[in-house]
């Protein structure tokens, strides 16, 4: 394993051994960010669930109140008039079956990837391009959808999807070091509310057990008052 540098070093050093309340954790990670490009602000749940099994399953996603502070590029997958709709609604790259050839070809200039269900037949055998690189439509994050404009402009708006990996972690980012503690506080908040709200009937015991927050490049940071008492 690499050895922190200096600068990493220099940050962590000023971080207390203790769980900071959320506006003072983010107030610490702005303060301490070091890196020349505009960091984002992650946050890192772990959560008392067993992803193993589908009934503990952890998946959703929220539009960020202040957005994530990048810009998205959609790709489109329709026909018809839902094309036209989802470039009126700003997608960057619309098609059909031409444009699941072009990703079966390797094309995968894009950021989301949103389908109409009636070309998911096409859409299903790119699994092994998109899949591994979380690009694949699903209904349950709203990107397989008929209301292809209302999917296109939430990701644009700031839409992101959490999900709960193999270790009963959920890792996503809430936007740039440049937004500042206040909005980032929103953004947090949206998203650990989200998770709350998406624990399985099936989880038992403490659902949050704990929850850091760190920036691209800097020490992590252990929050308290959003953690389950």
């Amino acid at each position: 394993m690499a050895k922190p540098g200096k600068k990493y070093q220099a940050a962590a050093s000023k971080i207390e051994d203790r769980p900071y309340d959320l506006s003072e954790a983010l107030g610490v990670i702005t303060n301490l960010a070091f890196a020349k490009f505009d960091e984002t602000v992650e946050v890192h749940m772990r959560l008392g669930v067993d992803p193993r099994h589908a009934d503990q399953m952890v998946r959703g996603t929220i539009v960020l109140p202040h957005g994530t502070g990048k810009a998205m590029r959609v790709a489109v997958i329709a026909t018809g008039e839902k094309i036209k709709d989802a470039e009126a609604a700003g997608a960057d790259i619309v098609g059909g079956d031409d444009l699941v050839e072009r990703i079966a070809g390797g094309f995968l200039e894009f950021d989301a990837l949103v389908a109409t269900p009636d070309m998911m037949k096409g859409v299903g055998r790119l699994g092994k391009v998109l899949g591994p690189r979380g690009l694949m439509p699903n209904p349950k994050t709203g990107t397989v959808t008929f209301d292809v404009a209302k999917a296109v402009k939430e990701i644009k708006a700031g839409k992101v999807e959490y999900r709960v990996d193999k270790t009963g972690i959920i890792h996503a980012g809430v936007g740039k070091i440049s937004f500042g503690v206040e909005k980032l506080i929103e953004n947090a908040k949206a998203l650990i509310d989200a998770v709350h709200k998406a624990k399985p009937s099936a989880a038992k015991g403490k659902y949050v057990k704990a929850i850091h927050m760190a920036s691209t490049m800097g020490p992590s940071v252990s929050v308290s008052h959003v953690v389950e008492k």
